[in-house]
């Protein structure tokens, strides 16, 4: 769902789009940092965030980074 987002903010599309690790942060809400696997031996970290079910709001891309490697911890930012 947040695919479309990041493709927007970076300004390309991607073929290869695969979620590879997560970890969650609970806060008035929840933070998503998920590492996605954006093909060859690119991967970016996003942050989403989800809102409380009763906000009824959709998943939001939060924030990025970029030029990350297979090997590079996922960190809360």
């Amino acid at each position: 769902k947040v695919k479309p987002q990041l493709e927007e903010k970076e300004g390309k599309t991607f073929d290869v789009f695969t979620a590879v690790e997560f970890k969650t942060q609970v806060v008035a809400g929840t933070n998503y940092f998920i590492k996605v696997h954006v093909g060859n031996d690119e991967f970016v970290h996003l942050r989403v965030f989800r809102s409380l079910p009763h906000e009824n709001k959709p998943l939001s891309l939060h924030s990025y980074q970029s030029s990350k490697t297979k090997h590079d911890e996922l960190a809360f930012f």
